[in-house]
């Protein structure tokens, strides 16, 4: 028998300091400080000296994006501060933002490989290596890679039209003999499906050890176990890592203890990644000094049907357009906004890629399909068929479902100014994004002068101090 340690990283987003997380006490939100590079590094380390056995760190993907300086740099800053970490891989999602070859870029200045069984070119070629075989204390560890199956879905967003991203399914059944051939005592699913596609490819294809899952931001804090797969996640924002201690039988593993540990302030830090964050961060000191309007609750992303930083953003799209009702995506990425003083930078985090304001014209009835599409897309009974992301986020659209009804049934009614929508009718929406209005819905689209952040600092300012009005997606 012999001893592993896995430490997982996944869905960073970017969020290299310490930060407010959201925490949940007595079923309400509460903010309380997490994360830092510097402390995760120390952390790591500290794993490293307390055992003598092998320890494995690995990141899950969403790394290089999610923040207002991430995204204007293009992840520039990223590499030289993940490597002191000590990563073995990661595997990728909105990495892909920037486009394929800014990604490769990345990616070589990093001191690991990004691994994807999943994403080819148009011959037919891996853009990255599927899979990593690692030897550490006699011991043969088998990576495989799976990014996130969406990049294939962003096309000409993210210049990744070129690319064919399957939900890696046979790819890791074929891979995981194939490891196993090659002498694997252990394999390791390095994923960003999400947890519940995770779950499902942990009952459908054998042999897996270990899924190390990304993607919806689950905060496991005991391992979810599927056959003989144990599967951790460990949030976003940096604000957790997984411990994962595992003894190494001929049959399989066994857990011998996990953590999902609260990167908190009082872990130590690596004072030099410290400094070295600091100083890449330096230049947006003077957005995170500037204040552009006051909160007067917590504005999150921490719930699924809808949330107050959305609500936030979409009343300032629509009050910016004057349209009818304001349309976001549910992403769920975005450190919360304490009450008080709203900076620049914590605003421009929201919405880090500031797209601008558009408008289009719809009927009730492709409100009603749109609405439809959201909530199979984020409740779908099957797994395969579940895209991510929240439900739609909304402004001036009032949304009553059920969500044990079957697809399309879900909707059982929907309001626009107080009144019952008409299908025939038609009505103005603004919205950021083809993710919070695909093209197969409305017409007259017109992408306006007006930027998010433009329109964020704009409501805040005339406005006034922000409450959020009640959720406007209500189950009954």
């Amino acid at each position: 028998m012999a001893r592993l340690t896995l430490l997982q990283l996944n869905d960073l987003h970017a969020y290299l300091e310490p930060h407010p997380e959201v925490f949940w006490e007595g079923g309400q939100p509460v903010l309380r400080e997490a994360g830092g590079l510097a402390r995760i590094g120390a952390s790591f380390d500290d794993v490293r000296r307390e055992v003598t056995h092998p320890v494995l760190a690995l990141d899950c993907g969403d790394t290089f994006h999610g923040t207002g300086p991430g995204v204007q740099t293009r992840g520039d800053f990223l590499p030289e501060l993940l490597n002191p970490l000590g990563l073995e891989g990661m595997t990728g999602h909105w990495d892909f933002a920037y486009g394929p070859e800014r990604l490769q870029e990345l990616v070589g200045r990093l001191d690991y490989p990004l691994l994807a069984c999943n994403v080819t070119d148009e011959r037919g070629q891996l853009l990255f290596p599927a899979t990593r075989l690692l030897e550490r204390g006699g011991l043969r560890v088998g990576v495989i890679g799976v990014a996130c199956p969406l990049v294939g879905d962003m096309g000409p967003l993210w210049g990744t039209e070129h690319l064919r991203v399957t939900q890696g399914r046979e790819e890791v059944a074929r891979l995981v003999p194939e490891l196993r051939g090659q002498g694997a005592d252990v394999v390791v699913v390095l994923s960003h499906l999400g947890f519940p596609q995770d779950c499902a490819l942990a009952a459908e294809v054998p042999g897996i050890d270990v899924i190390l899952s990304g993607h919806t931001h689950t905060r496991l804090e005991a391992p979810a176990v599927i056959g003989s797969t144990v599967l951790v996640q460990a949030g976003c924002h940096g604000s957790f890592v997984t411990r994962l201690d595992l003894e190494v039988t001929p049959g399989g593993v066994q857990v011998v203890h996990h953590e999902l540990k609260v990167i908190s302030p009082d872990l130590r830090e690596d004072l030099e990644l410290a400094r070295q964050v600091a100083e890449r961060l330096r230049p947006f000191r003077e957005a995170e000094a500037s204040t552009i309007g006051e909160a007067r609750a917590i504005l999150h992303r921490a719930t699924t049907l809808s949330a107050p930083a959305d609500q936030l953003l979409t009343d300032a799209v629509r009050w910016a357009t004057g349209a009818d009702l304001a349309l976001s995506n549910g992403w769920r990425y975005g450190a919360p906004i304490p009450p008080g003083p709203v900076s620049r930078l914590a605003a421009w985090d929201l919405i880090p890629h500031n797209p601008p304001v558009s408008t289009a014209e719809l009927t009730g009835q492709e409100l009603r399909d749109l609405l439809e599409d959201s909530l199979e897309a984020v409740f779908a009974c099957d797994p395969w068929q579940q895209k991510g992301g929240y439900v739609k986020r909304l402004s001036g659209l009032f949304v009553y479902a059920k969500l044990e009804h079957p697809r399309g049934q879900r909707v059982l009614r929907l309001e626009v100014g107080g009144e019952k929508v008409d299908p025939q009718r038609t009505y103005t929406a603004a919205y950021l994004t083809r993710q919070a209005l695909p093209e197969r819905y409305g017409r007259q689209r017109r992408e306006g002068p007006l930027r998010a952040l433009d329109a964020l600092e704009g409501y805040l300012r005339e406005a006034g101090p922000y409450t959020p009005p009640p959720a406007n997606v209500r189950l009954t």
